[in-house]
């Protein structure tokens, strides 16, 4: 135990230092236990009294002192539990100011050396006890701390009711942090939180708290910053107390059930508010309103005002909003036209977010340059006409543009290149022309994202003036672009390349083998020919989806493929491809999706084939190259460590993976993001496929897609098929195969498409039952050696009576239960008889002696005969 708390408070020395804290440690002390554990025998004896922590040179004018993260940065609090603080240890401190013991695992006090030893030090303003195991108990032991003006006890043990009638003895207490805890109420509110009429930040944010807030948050006219976010309140904001906290700069109140009108009225006479946060919660317009003739008080720095409800038309109180910074009024179906006078009215505004609305009109440009305006983000509106030619001029500092999924035309303006800053372009899903300005290729040196799916472009990808080097993903997917892929591509480090469905031509790039950072290529639908470049020169362990289907590529399929580690969807139909399938796909355990169908392929299915081994999901292929910047975080700075701002930069929007294209049910389905990661499926279909269908194949327990149709494939249908529980597409049709149709495939209730069509199958159609009253005539047409409904052949002769449903599965069954309980009754009896042997025979010697006398005979006999046959 000394080496651990020896490391301990070496510990405090280097964080004071790293802290930038004027932190004095003892010279020459012994050191001395702080904490102790429950395996460190009596919790009082494990810890030293005060006076033991005096030396020659004792210093009592320690300012702030910082235990941070003592146990939790090392091995010890998982291995030794949770500790008790004995907090006379810190009483000879006595003109400390700041306490912090952020995340040691501390659970509670030692036996009377609790808080109210700390009543000595008298200049005690900030206690800090974040990220510990304190429960409910711990405002009952702080009524003699009433210098404090700050207490932090957020993520922490708190639950359920929470008496906190102890705050009131904290008469100073100006920040109060309870947040991330599991609250449900506040047990005697009115004379513990309201009555600290000095408190001017309060943070019980991510708790569990219901119902509405109580009246006597009124009384709480101090107040400068109030989170209440993430909790499940209630109720409409014009009747809540807090339209009386008049001293209110900062209000965040996100993912909660308010009811909140757009016109925001209820805050108007807040003059001294900044920054509102009420997103996730329900918007509504009021339709009888004073708000269109009255001015608010305030002057907003920011407001975020997004998801969900019918906001109506825009606030008019943003007319008289000049010192906006960020603004976010998305999700909101917003009416009318664009805003064209908010960024004209606010030369301060950074952050512009108008998302999913109903905004109309044409997107106009300020009347003087716009140099703050970092992030516009207006896609998914209806904003037609032109973009303007001068937005490079007018927005020249604009890092993140999205104005996607609107009735945008024209061509795009070459001043896009005068942004120098430019990291993120989005103008996909509108109805744009042209090509792609040179100077856009030449000028824009930090742009990573380049997203123009979608639209009417057209010419080739890019010219020889090309400076984008820092370009990791490139979406120009769903154009008119003709050409080949440029070799200028080659000195970015793309993690995405989307350019399916144009009229690209050529041979695939051989330096597509040389770039280690891919995670994505999909280049389909395209004219692209010849073989895949046969040879990988890099580690490609990143790549996740592979998509060449639907050109003329041929060759064969490189066995290099095996090498992507981590691969999950492979799309090669629709090509050229030849040879077998590579016994190297078996190597990738990540798989999802395999569609090879519409080659020319041949030879065996590979028996080790798999798709479901790995039972990771993976999100919504959202990566880090997508240009999210910094959001909501869970780290001890930000929580513990509150600054006067609390409102977090608002992001720029992540974008989904690109969508994958395949066949399931007979139709051609386009999967994109958690539906994309939640699909399995393989499709071998129209290749020249021979052999039998390995049955290790009815082990992907977890395929939902499995299409073998239009190859040559013999024997019969493996009866492990019946495992198949998850299944809802089995197309076998089109092929050699015979013998029956196992009838354990009626227990799969997940099946909507069966085909067993066109094949040398016998004897009689499983039952009508489960999902298989659903499958007609065709599902087995073909087939003439099969019998019974729906096909219009009888099995049985006029008169017979058939077997009831059901019989032939439980005639099966029986079959296997008898050959199971056989088996194991012979080994049973087998082990039974040597064991009887061995008994008798160790119990009774004459019967011993005899047994090992006719064993030797026996082997002397067997020995003369094989000896006189040699000779």
């Amino acid at each position: 135990m000394r080496q651990v708390l020896q490391l301990y408070v070496l510990h405090v020395a280097r964080i004071g230092v790293r802290e930038s804290q004027p932190c004095v440690m003892v010279k020459e002390a012994e050191p001395q236990p702080l904490l102790g554990s429950h395996g460190a025998g009596s919790v009082e004896e494990s810890h030293a009294k005060p006076n033991q922590l005096k030396s020659e040179h004792v210093i009592s004018e320690l300012v702030p002192l910082m235990l941070r993260e003592a146990t939790m940065s090392c091995k010890w609090s998982s291995v030794l539990g949770k500790w008790y603080l004995n907090a006379s240890l810190f009483s000879p401190f006595e003109e400390l100011e700041e306490l912090r013991l952020i995340g040691n695992s501390i659970a509670g006090f030692v036996q009377n050396e609790g808080l109210e030893k700390l009543s000595r030090l008298s200049n005690l303003k900030v206690l800090d006890l974040s990220f510990n195991f304190f429960n409910n108990s711990i405002f009952s032991s702080l009524a003699n701390l009433s210098s404090l003006t700050t207490l932090y006890l957020c993520q922490n043990r708190l639950k359920g009711a929470v008496n906190v009638q102890g705050l009131h003895y904290l008469s100073n207490l100006e920040v109060l942090d309870i947040s991330y805890n599991k609250i449900v109420k506040f047990g005697f509110l009115e004379e513990g939180v309201c009555k600290l009429v000095h408190l001017q930040k309060l943070y019980i944010d991510h708790n569990y708290l219901r119902n509405t807030l109580p009246s006597c948050f009124a009384n709480l006219t101090s107040l400068r910053v109030l989170d209440i976010s993430s909790n499940r309140l209630i109720g409409k904001i014009s009747s809540s107390p807090l339209t009386a906290l008049t001293s209110l700069e900062d209000f965040i109140f996100y993912d909660n059930h308010f009811q909140i009108p757009t016109s925001l009225e209820p805050f108007f006479n807040l003059s001294k508010l900044k920054n509102i946060d009420i997103e996730n919660s329900e918007i509504y317009a009021e339709t009888m309103s004073l708000s269109h003739s009255l001015v608010p008080k305030f002057q907003l720095n920011s407001l975020k005002l997004s998801c969900c409800g019918d906001g109506g038309t825009l606030p008019m109180f943003l007319y008289y909003q000049h010192e906006l910074r960020e603004v976010d009024l998305s999700h909101i179906n917003l009416s009318g036209e664009f805003p064209n006078w908010l960024l004209e009215n606010n030369t301060k505004l950074k952050t512009l977010y108008l998302v999913n609305n109903s905004l109309s009109g044409s997107f106009q440009l300020p009347i003087h340059s716009h140099k703050s305006l970092k992030t516009l983000d207006v896609s998914n509106n209806i904003i037609h006409g032109h973009i303007p030619i001068e937005i490079g001029t007018y927005l020249p500092s604009l890092i993140f543009v999205n104005m996607s999924s609107n009735a945008l035309n024209g061509s795009i303006p070459s001043s896009f290149g005068d942004m120098s800053s430019l990291k993120s372009l989005d103008l996909s899903n509108n109805q744009l022309s042209g090509e792609i300005p040179e100077h856009l290729a030449a000028a824009c040196f930090s742009l990573r994202v380049l997203i123009l799916s979608n639209n009417n472009l057209q010419g080739r990808i890019f010219s020889t003036a090309f400076n984008l080097a820092d370009l990791t993903q490139l979406q120009l997917d769903g154009n008119n672009f003709t050409g080949g892929i440029p070799n200028v591509l080659s000195n970015c480090s793309l993690t995405g390349l989307y350019l399916s469905d144009n009229h690209l031509s050529g041979l695939i790039p051989s330096w597509l083998g040389n770039m280690s950072s891919f995670q994505e290529i999909i280049m389909s639908k395209n004219h692209f020919e010849g073989p895949i470049p046969m040879e990988i020169y890099v580690d490609y362990k990143g790549m996740k989806t592979l998509d060449l289907s639907y050109n003329c590529l041929n060759g064969n399929i490189p066995n290099w493929i095996g090498k992507l580690s981590h691969l999950s969807h492979l799309m090669l139909s629709n090509n050229e491809f030849e040879g077998e399938v590579p016994i190297q796909l078996c190597n990738l355990d990540k798989l999802h999706l395999i569609d090879l169908s519409h080659n020319n392929l041949s030879g065996k299915i590979p028996s080790c084939l798999n798709i479901t081994l790995d039972e990771d999901v993976l999100d919504d292929e959202v990566e880090d190259s997508q240009l999210a910047s910094p959001g909501h975080t869970n780290s001890l700075d930000s929580i513990s460590l509150r600054t006067d701002s609390n409102l977090h930069p608002i992001e720029p929007p992540t974008r989904k993976g690109e969508a994958v294209e395949f066949t399931t049910k007979k139709m051609s389905y386009s999967y994109q993001g958690r539906i994309l990661a939640d699909m399995f499926g393989i499709d071998l279909s129209c290749n020249k496929l021979a052999g039998e269908i390995p049955y290790q194949m009815g082990y992907l327990i977890k395929i939902r897609a499995l299409n073998l149709s239009h190859n040559n494939l013999t024997g019969p249908i493996p009866r492990t098929f019946s495992n198949l529980k998850q299944i809802e597409s089995l197309d076998l049709s089109y092929n050699n195969l015979d013998g029956r149709i196992p009838p354990q495939l009626v227990e799969i209730n997940t099946l909507a498409v069966f085909s067993v069509a066109h094949n040398n199958l016998s004897g009689e159609i499983p039952y009508m039952i489960g999902q298989f009253i659903t499958f007609g005539e065709a599902s087995y047409e073909g087939n003439p050696f099969l019998c019974g409904l729906p096909l219009p052949k009888s099995c049985y002769k006029t008169g017979s009576k058939p077997p009831t449903p059901g019989a032939s599965i439980n005639l099966d069954k029986e079959d296997s239960n008898f050959m199971y309980i056989f088996r194991i009754s012979f080994i049973v009896s087998y082990i039974f008889a040597v064991a009887v042997v061995i008994l008798v025979l160790y119990i009774n010697p004459y019967w011993r002696r005899t047994w090992f006398y006719l064993a030797e005979m026996w082997m002397m006999y067997c020995y003369y005969y094989i000896v006189d046959r040699l000779c």
